[in-house]
């Protein structure tokens, strides 16, 4: 993901080239100053010595900033990159990825996750890269100075591998343990705020946040594990560091009364190692932020590498216009391992309208959600004029079908941008105003304070359900779909909304290939056939009129429904006596 901007990449390398080789240069320089001006008391290096200082600090300064602006700039594109890839790999994925994988989790490998990586590619890399290189230059100063000191600096340094990986390994799992635990209070968060209503109508607000407080409790006692990880390795560092400082104090300051050594060359060495003790403290939190950045990757890879239940084929083709009809063959279809629909033959003919009834767990919106492909079939096969859906792109298969469901799913956007969703952009205001003429819904948009530019909230909270299910007819109509699938679209509304969401809806099915699921019975008598399912079977099919006469399934329906709207109109009226 790094490798598009390897020209940013090599000039913030030599940035940081530059930088350590400035920063050994401050080392190097205390060797002339002390034994040249401190005792040989030489003007000329009085005079050099602190312009060299001035534009050592200048250049180092400069190209720290550019160093910092580089790698950040490629931090921040590669992150960008890297969460535009990951929306859109969810994007792609199948239902049943969404049933298996909560709201707030998928939230969280976007936001928090990707926060993580972004510190170990932005600072981290930016701060391993710079520290290496100083770390290396000052390594060479002492080197130079003093071989046999620097040899003995250098002992300390492998006592320092083991608590670096033991420090780093720590992070990565309080990382891990962290981010999921943000995903579940992600999720908990997007649940109650969403579902307020509930939460204020069960009077469980109480409830509610004692559930967030002890999530909370656990991501607080997380954050200081990794607080504690953070803030031990530093002073262990520097302990480690003190330990080498004294015995090079003790060896070399024994050198210089011997007079082996000048104090310039014992000072300049100190200095140097002083100075790389520093490089080597941040490479320990570098660590740690790695770790955890790690962390994050593998969870944000674990979706990418998530491949799509549902994808097209390799030849697949594209599905012409509906003409003859849907043909669903010997359909099995199994939740993991529960079946649902159990041999399921059906064929609809284009043009015709087709009700599906029977009680909850039936297996009727199972059925309809294998026709666009939203999950496919265990066993059998479904075909449209004869294509099998699984051969044609999944595109020009959802190209053809519009669906209107009891749950209203609208943006938190304009009107005008709500109804022409899918195709936004693309459609005229006539277009859109004739859509949601025919919907029943112009009327009402009219009376908003900005008309089709009212921006309707979240979930369309700033509309009634009449309201927001005619909005959902109207985006059906325009995307005009040969194929129209009604998922009990009225059986949320009041009787008043229902009457106009039907007129609106009758509208929408004229021509089209229609599979209705209906709540309430009487929605569906002009149905040319009425299927009934129970237990993923169909037991029965045929007219209103013929099912009734049958006194089967679909009569014992019927009779409880009506005697249920009896007991309802006989409770209206008593409350109005």
């Amino acid at each position: 993901m790094a490798r598009p901007y390897t020209p940013k990449f090599l000039l913030a390398l030599l940035c940081m080239l530059v930088v350590g080789a400035l920063t050994s240069a401050i080392a190097f320089l205390v060797k002339p100053a002390l034994d040249d001006i401190f005792f040989k008391k030489d003007i000329t290096m009085l005079k050099w010595i602190p312009i060299a200082v001035i534009v050592i600090y200048f250049t180092k300064g400069v190209c720290n900033y550019l160093h910092a602006l580089l790698m950040n700039n490629i931090g921040q594109r590669i992150i960008r990159n890297l969460q535009n890839e990951l929306y859109r790999h969810i994007q792609r994925q199948s239902l049943s990825f969404f049933t298996k994988n909560p709201t707030g989790i998928l939230m969280s490998r976007i936001t928090s996750d990707a926060n993580l990586i972004q510190g170990a590619v932005s600072g981290a890399l930016t701060s391993l890269l710079k520290d290496s290189f100083t770390l290396l230059c000052l390594v060479f100063v002492i080197f130079y100075r003093d071989w046999k000191l620097a040899i003995i600096a250098m002992l300390v340094f492998p006592l320092t591998v083991y608590p670096i990986t033991r420090f780093g390994k720590k992070s990565r799992m309080v990382a891990t343990r962290t981010q999921a635990t943000v995903g579940t209070l992600t999720t908990l968060l997007q649940e109650t705020i969403s579902g307020t209503r509930i939460v204020k109508a069960f009077g469980m607000e109480n409830y509610e946040s004692k559930r967030f407080a002890k999530e909370n409790e656990r991501l607080f006692r997380l954050a200081m594990k990794k607080v504690s990880i953070n803030a031990l390795a530093p002073p262990f560092m520097e302990f480690l560091g003190g330990i080498g400082i004294a015995a090079i104090i003790f060896y070399g300051g024994y050198q210089v009364i011997k007079g082996a050594s000048t104090p310039g060359t014992f000072f300049s060495f100190l200095a140097a190692l002083i100075m790389l003790y520093e490089p080597v403290k941040r490479l320990t939190d570098v660590n740690n932020t790695i770790q955890q950045g790690i962390a994050g990757a593998q969870r944000v890879f674990e979706v990418i590498d998530t491949i799509p239940e549902i994808q097209n084929k390799k030849n697949a083709v594209s599905l012409p216009r509906i003409a003859t009809g849907i043909d669903i063959k010997h359909v099995t279809f199994c939740y993991e391992d529960t079946p649902v629909l159990k041999d399921v033959s059906l064929s609809i003919k284009a043009g015709e309208v087709l009700a599906l009834v029977g009680m909850s767990g039936g297996g009727k919106t199972t059925l309809v959600n294998l026709i666009p492909r939203f999950y496919d079939v265990t066993e059998g096969q479904i075909l449209i004029d004869g294509h099998d859906i699984r051969d044609v792109t999944i595109e020009s298969l959802r190209g053809q079908i519009g669906i209107v469901t009891q749950q209203t799913i609208l943006f938190n956007d304009s009107i005008k941008n709500n109804i022409a969703y899918g195709n936004i952009g693309n459609n005229t205001d006539e277009q859109i105003i004739r859509a949601a003429k025919a919907a029943n819904a112009h009327e009402f948009i009219m009376k908003l304070p900005n008309g089709y530019d009212t921006v309707i909230g979240e979930q369309g909270t700033k509309l009634s359900g009449g309201e927001r299910q005619r909005i959902s007819i109207a985006r059906a109509l325009l995307k005009d779909a040969p194929i129209l699938i009604l998922d009990e679209a009225t059986s949320s509304l009041d009787t008043e909304a229902e009457i106009e969401v039907q007129e609106a809806l009758e509208t929408l099915m004229k021509g089209r290939t229609t599979i209705v699921i209906a709540h309430r019975l009487s929605t569906i008598r002009k149905a040319d056939r009425i299927v009934a399912l129970v237990n993923g079977e169909i037991v029965e099919e045929g007219t209103h009129e013929t099912l009734l006469e049958k006194r089967g399934e679909y009569f014992k329906l019927y009779t409880m429904q009506f005697q249920d709207e009896e007991r309802s109109h006989e409770s209206d009226w008593l409350k109005k006596q």
